[in-house]
């Protein structure tokens, strides 16, 4: 007796005569991965640096983001004195700084043009800048390599460090005058005490294991201190110059409060005196482009100079 074999039933093809065809389903296609606005990838993180598993905190470029933040500084700037929330006598508008820039620039404000303020302001800064690299950066290392050196010059800077260059301006006009060196002397007190605690703190941050390799390989003393401890305080030393210099350029204005004719302080404080906001305004901003400036160039150094900060 023989059994009639089961057929199952198929399912009708694609391509069949049923006219049913199989529709893709919207699930299964991919879709396109959007675009990311101008400011998600803005503040979009950094990708990882090869050799990380993680990006460090703060990676990035910040270049568009402070433009951004200048511009819209700017726009509220332009927008509180155009809607006339604040009278032009206390906050002028950018139009009006920029007309007596060019007023001063021509005609000259107190006596002097701006660029003759400009030039007697960055004398006196860079020239106190320039005498408290050589003096203090060796007292600071000293500090740091000898305790007698820690000993005689750490309690007379750690006295007056404190101390605002307006407490001890009257004592440098009894003993100096009312002339130049006073301003520039004046400047280079409050320098000196921060570029010689970074360059102290620098030489105590040196790890022991370079010091006793550089041992191990039969250096010096003179060379464990010149090829080894100096070169490792570079990045402090470099953050105290910078550090220094704004102290510097804060200090400008006290320095030149006294018997002076010209300079950015001067024009700022004689500006004070007759109400004249918009030639304020302008003197701060001629002054932090110049603070700023040389940071940018103390920046750019320290990434040449010490390429290992960062990576040791």
């Amino acid at each position: 007796m023989m059994t009639k074999p089961v057929t199952t039933p198929q399912a009708p093809s694609a391509n069949s005569g049923s006219g049913m065809q199989r529709q893709p389903s919207s699930l299964n296609t991919p879709r396109a991965p959007r675009r990311k606005g101008f400011f998600a990838r803005m503040f979009a993180p950094r990708p990882v640096k090869a050799g990380e598993s993680f990006g460090a905190p703060g990676q990035g470029p910040s270049f568009a983001i402070s433009v951004v933040t200048v511009f819209a500084l700017l726009a509220i700037w332009v927008a509180i004195t155009s809607s006339g929330m604040i009278k032009p006598l206390f906050l002028p508008g950018p139009r009006a700084i920029v007309e007596k820039f060019i007023q001063v620039s021509t005609e000259g404000f107190a006596g002097s043009t701006l660029w003759q303020h400009t030039l007697a302001s960055l004398y006196r800064v860079f020239g106190a800048f320039a005498l408290a690299c050589v003096t203090a950066i060796p007292v600071g290392i000293l500090m740091g390599v000898s305790r007698i050196g820690r000993g005689v010059f750490d309690p007379p800077i750690e006295f007056y460090r404190p101390l605002p260059p307006l407490a001890y301006l009257p004592l440098v006009i009894i003993w100096f005058g009312i002339g130049e060196f006073s301003k520039v002397f004046l400047i280079y007190l409050a320098i000196f005490a921060p570029l010689a605690i970074a360059a102290r703190a620098g030489v105590r941050s040196v790890s022991m294991e370079q010091i006793h390799a550089a041992y191990s390989m039969g250096a010096s003393p003179r060379q464990i201190v010149m090829h080894v401890i100096v070169k490792s305080a570079l990045p402090e030393i470099f953050t105290g110059m910078r550090i220094g210099i704004g102290v510097g350029w804060t200090t400008l204005v006290a320095a030149e409060m006294v018997a002076a004719s010209s300079g950015l302080g001067f024009m700022v404080l004689n500006a004070a005196e007759f109400l004249a906001s918009d030639i304020v305004i302008m003197g701060i901003i001629v002054i932090g482009f110049f603070a700023f400036g040389f940071d940018l160039i103390m920046r750019y150094l320290e990434r040449v100079l010490v390429p290992w900060k960062g990576k040791v």
